[in-house]
Order: structure tokens, then C-alpha cells, then sequence
């Protein structure tokens, strides 16, 4: 018997309904998509009973109140909680997931019907940890949309159960939905005043137990390369190849600081596009750390290659777009471990081991926690993300929300200043 009777059921209407967000877009949120999701969310959490349902126009979030109904002297901080809507770059279209009813925790699961794609236990080690688990997966064709639609559904859970049971005390609970977390940008018009909460925390980790209040330093370079495009029976000393010149660029990066050979605190460039012709190349690459003045040394790097190979050539032949897009959010969250502590103690007071560790990663949380509400990541359940190979425990996914309601519950006891 299901625990929260409606969490399985709203998560497979979430993962249905396509979301993915577009880094080409200038529109907030970035697709329609987006939009039509936002609206039946907020239709949805006026049925449940929420509070000053809006959808903020400056940001494209989702906004609700459950107002307190602790006694009018207690004065509890307010706790926010908050997901994103929209999925990764890959196929989201006609989702179709499948159940896996009290796995062995051994079996390879087919998720086509070809076999052409499966969950083996020998290439995916973490699927031996949930035996007699039910698990949701991918048909193949398509991502899941764990990430993360299963902490939008284990959030709007958790208060449409305070709601069912108002003899449960706690004090004022923000829920925020928002677009476009998958493109870095969803937080950047995040409203902290309108939010109005005190504490909050992102649901949008991995595996049971994930507590991650340390993230990367985060940039973007899009590197354009300027050739000379001629014939080439009559190229000699005059062509000048911009893919070549774009190879020479990514030969003299470090060649083992890439993503699949670093781990950790480890560090990365990675190369994520690459287009172009004789005439004009471009790369655009994703520059992580952990360390802020290691993240500026790479940034400097590739300043520095730029700049040689344009000192080299008899005209300038790179030209460098740069950003930062998030940065660590320990910086933040160290000065005070309250909200870190707080979550921490939900879980052991559940049985659930907090798994802590810095996430090669960031969420919508590294840049709320910088515009002043820190903000820390909590688990949502979903494993392998962002591909065909996506799945989530039914199981995980209630104590997701067990560990929700728990933090709620140990806020109220929380003397607001």
C-alpha cells in the first residue's frame, strides 16, 4: 500500500507532459511548454487548498503559501521548499514510463521491448540497493524526468498532506516551482522578498539520503575561430582553417581535466558543442571547481590560449565569450549550518544516513543561496539522470517526503528572531 496515495500517480502525470527547457531561448521561461506547466500547477495547488497561488511574471515561478496554524504567539521561521520544472537536453517527448514491481535488486530490466537497451546491475551498480523496491524507468526512447519532477511531486505532496491533516502544527510553508534550472538560468530573476521564506531548501538531489550544500564554481566560454576560407588547389599560405584552428585550441587545454577522468573536488573543462566550417568554428565549453581561485585559473587559461594563438596570427582569429553562470554555495552556507543542521537531523530522525558530500554539480540553490536565502539541496530519489537510462524508487520518493515533513516539523520548534 502506497504511503502518500497520490505521490506515484502526480509523478507519472509530471513526466507526461513534455518540459524540456531551451538554451537558445530569450523568453522566461524558455519554452511553452513551461508555460502551460506552470498553469496547471497553479490550478492544481488551488484545488489542494494552498495559499496566494501566482505565478510570478518577472521570474516564471510558482508560488504558494500553506499559512501557519501554530498558536498566534509562536513565531517559527518560514520554510521554503522548491524544484524545478523543466527537464534536460534530451528526448522528452511522449514519456512513457515503466513499472518495476519489488525488483531483486539483480535482474537486468529490459526497457524495450527489443532489449536493445537495459538497467544491468553490472553497468549500474546502484540498482543492487533497491531490492524490493518498485522501481519507474524510461521505455528507452526518452528520459524520465526525475530531475526533477519527483521533487516538484514529493514537495506538492507534503503539503497536500498537512493540508488533509490539519491537526499536524507547523508553521508558514513557500513552496516555488520554476523553469529553466536545466539551462542555468531559472533562478537568475528568483524573487528572495516574494518568496518570503527564512530557510529553504532546493528537492532536487539524487539517491537516498543526498545533503549537498557545496557545489562548483560554474562558467561558460563560447569561443568563435575566424578563418580564411579559398580554394584549396591555390591555398598555400593563404587558407586559413577555423576547425583547425579550433583543434589547436582544445590540444593545448589539459587533456585529463575533463569530466570522465575527474571525480571529487576535481575540476573540469568540458567541451559541449562543437560546429563550424573552414570559414568559421565555434566551442563552447562548461569550466567547473570547487575552489574559487582554481575556477579563476581556468578561466584565465583559456583567456591565455586565446590570446597567444591570436599574438601568433596576423590578425585576430579568437574571440572569447565568458561567463560565470553559479558559484559555490558553501560559501554562503558555512557562515551558518543551521538550515544544513536542520536537514540533517530530519533524516537521522528517520533512519536515513545523510550522504554529504560536495556535488559536482550546482542547483537553482547555488545562486538563491548568493542572493542572500541559503538555500542547501536535498535528495529527490532519481539515479542516472538526464538520459534513457533514468529511474527513480517509489520508495525513495516517500521518504523524500517523509524527510519534508520532518523538516517542517522540527522548524516549527525553531525560535523565528
Amino acid at each position: 500500500m502506497q504511503k502518500y496515495g497520490e505521490l506515484v500517480p502526480r509523478f507519472l502525470k509530471y513526466v507526461k507532459t513534455e518540459t524540456r527547457s531551451d538554451a537558445q531561448a530569450t523568453t522566461i521561461p524558455s519554452t511553452q511548454t513551461q508555460v502551460e506547466f506552470a498553469k496547471k500547477l497553479a490550478e492544481e495547488l488551488q484545488k489542494i487548498g494552498m495559499n496566494n497561488v501566482r505565478i510570478s511574471a518577472k521570474s516564471g515561478y510558482v508560488f504558494a503559501t500553506l499559512p501557519s496554524n501554530l498558536e498566534k504567539n509562536i513565531k517559527a521561521p518560514k520554510v521554503g521548499f522548491i524544484a524545478h520544472m523543466d527537464t534536460a537536453d534530451f528526448n522528452a517527448q511522449n514519456v512513457n514510463p515503466q513499472i518495476v514491481v519489488d525488483y531483486d535488486g539483480q535482474s537486468v530490466i529490459n526497457l524495450d521491448s527489443t532489449g536493445e537497451y537495459v538497467l544491468d546491475p553490472t553497468e549500474f551498480p546502484n540498482l543492487k540497493k533497491y531490492r524490493n523496491q518498485t522501481l519507474i524507468t524510461t521505455d528507452g526512447k526518452t528520459l524520465l524526468g526525475a530531475d526533477d519532477k519527483a521533487g516538484v511531486a514529493e514537495i506538492i505532496t507534503a503539503v497536500e498532506y498537512l493540508v488533509n491533516h490539519p491537526e499536524i502544527k507547523h508553521g508558514e510553508i513557500e513552496i516555488g516551482i520554476g523553469p529553466d534550472e536545466e539551462i542555468g538560468t531559472g533562478a537568475d530573476k528568483f524573487d528572495v522578498i516574494d518568496f518570503g521564506a527564512d530557510i529553504a531548501y532546493t528537492v532536487d538531489g539524487g539517491p537516498l539520503g543526498e545533503l549537498e550544500y557545496e557545489t562548483f564554481n560554474a562558467a561558460q566560454a563560447e569561443i568563435t575561430f575566424h578563418g580564411k576560407n579559398v580554394h584549396p588547389a591555390t591555398a598555400k599560405g593563404i587558407m586559413v582553417n577555423a576547425i583547425q584552428l579550433a583543434a589547436d585550441f582544445h590540444a593545448q587545454l589539459p587533456q585529463n581535466e575533463v569530466p570522465e577522468l575527474t571525480d571529487g573536488r576535481q575540476g573540469f573543462f568540458h567541451v559541449v558543442e562543437v560546429t563550424g566550417n573552414v570559414e568559421e568554428a565555434h566551442l563552447t565549453y562548461i569550466i567547473r571547481d570547487h575552489n574559487k581561485e582554481k575556477f579563476e585559473q581556468r578561466k584565465a587559461l583559456i583567456m591565455h590560449i586565446a590570446d597567444m594563438m591570436n599574438q601568433a596570427a596576423t590578425a585576430k582569429r579568437v574571440t572569447v565569450k565568458m561567463y560565470d553562470q553559479y558559484y559555490n554555495m558553501r560559501e554562503v552556507i558555512e557562515k551558518d549550518m543551521t538550515v544544513v543542521n536542520i536537514a540533517k537531523k530530519a533524516m537521522e530522525n528517520l533512519d536515513i544516513k545523510p550522504e554529504i558530500y560536495p556535488v559536482r554539480g550546482g542547483t537553482d540553490g547555488s545562486k538563491i543561496s548568493f542572493m542572500g536565502l541559503p538555500t542547501p539541496n536535498l535528495f529527490a530519489g532519481g539515479e542516472n539522470m538526464h538520459g534513457r537510462y533514468e529511474y527513480v524508487s517509489e520508495q525513495v520518493m516517500e521518504q523524500a517526503v517523509d524527510v519534508i515533513l520532518e523538516i517542517i516539523a522540527l522548524v516549527k520548534n525553531v525560535q523565528k528572531d
